[in-house]
């Protein structure tokens, strides 16, 4: 459908609500575009955006330093967004450092608050009641915030290596990804007026990193992208069970996102994969090529008008090009009916090819 283009930086993450869509790249600027056209947009002065996720009137962004600020839009005008905090909070990063025991070791061999991530945040989340706010770092941990008072409740000693992907699925469960080859289930607890997250298993333990993750809860499917340029799958209530693996990619799966029965991943190939699940089968619909860099972020809307039933996706896609690009997807789409602007992956004779459903029994 069109470009986002402002030679400013690469996109590492993206938020779509609506007619909004937010940005955020390595220039230190995070944009807001309406209606694909460019409408505002604030700067952190923080580095690197890696983690856009939009609660309400509030959008959460998590950034390189470590932090994660707060900012809502104003009430007299709505081009106008405001700081309204800082996660953690200067009060409890000061009350907390005054006591020893809140103080953990850091790789760098440098100690510092239990509250505050060392290193790059990678991703954010929202629990499914919006209470509380997940945030993974490279610094190996999972952070638990309370959305209410951004006041940190816990902190996960998640992985053995960074964490690079987080997403809270079905159930109340967390699923975590990291550079060590595994995935992780973490279940939530009650516990007196709190609660309190526990390691429930591991889903996955492989050689290369794991990059991404993304479930739909509706079906609850969990999928998780590889360094490897796999698609692995699972389905399952409370006991999951490994379902397949998609091949689309020749490089780094990088990103997903589901909706519906859709499922799209981004690669360092620079493409994007289009997958349908029908059943527990997934067909690779069409390959959507545009991008000059990898692909490195996705975000997706349903569009509210339907024609006769068809469900129709808008698709924004964020590159290493420092571009976003925008496409409509039908959910009625068959496989070699490729839309403008697509082609299949090289080396495949056709859409059918990406086509793969390996189930372990």
């Amino acid at each position: 459908m069109g470009s986002l283009v402002r030679e400013e930086g690469h996109i590492y993450s993206l938020a779509a609500s609506g007619d909004l869509l937010f940005t955020g790249s390595d220039s230190k600027n995070i944009r807001v575009w309406k209606n694909h056209k460019e409408f505002s947009g604030f700067k952190p002065n923080s580095g690197l955006v890696k983690a856009i996720i939009l609660s309400g009137e509030r959008i959460f962004t998590g950034h390189q330093d470590g932090k994660i600020r707060v900012w809502k839009v104003s009430g007299k005008d709505s081009s106008v967004y405001n700081r309204i905090g800082t996660l953690p909070t200067l009060m409890a990063y000061i009350k907390t450092s005054m006591k020893p025991s809140n103080y953990i070791q850091t790789r760098r061999n440098r100690n510092t608050v239990w509250i505050k991530h060392f290193d790059a945040i990678s991703c954010l989340s929202m629990s499914e009641d919006q209470k509380l706010l997940y945030s993974a770092s490279w610094d190996k941990t999972i952070k638990v915030w309370r959305a209410s008072d951004s006041k940190c409740l816990e902190s996960i000693k998640a992985h053995d290596d960074a964490v690079n992907s987080i997403v809270v699925g079905f159930n109340g469960l967390l699923f975590s990804g990291s550079a060590d080859g595994t995935v992780k289930i973490w279940r939530k607890e009650s516990q007196g007026k709190g609660t309190k997250h526990f390691f429930s298993q591991t889903l996955l333990k492989q050689e290369c990193a794991v990059t991404a993750l993304a479930v739909d809860p509706s079906s609850n499917y969990l999928y998780c992208g590889s360094s490897d340029g796999l698609v692995n799958f699972w389905q399952g209530d409370k006991l999951l069970s490994h379902g397949g693996v998609l091949r689309g990619h020749k490089l780094a799966t990088l990103c997903l996102a589901a909706a519906g029965n859709l499922i799209f991943s981004g690669s360092a190939d620079n493409n994007i994969c289009v997958w349908k699940r029908d059943g527990g089968e997934h067909i690779c619909l069409s390959v959507l090529s545009g991008h000059s860099g990898p692909v490195k972020c996705l975000a997706v809307e349903e569009e509210q008008e339907q024609k006769g039933g068809d469900k129709q996706f808008i698709v924004y896609s964020g590159s290493l090009d420092k571009s976003v690009k925008i496409w409509r997807i039908s959910s009625q789409l068959v496989p070699n009916q490729a839309e403008v602007g697509t082609s299949p992956p090289q080396n495949f004779p056709s859409s059918n090819s990406c086509r793969v459903s390996q189930r372990r029994k």
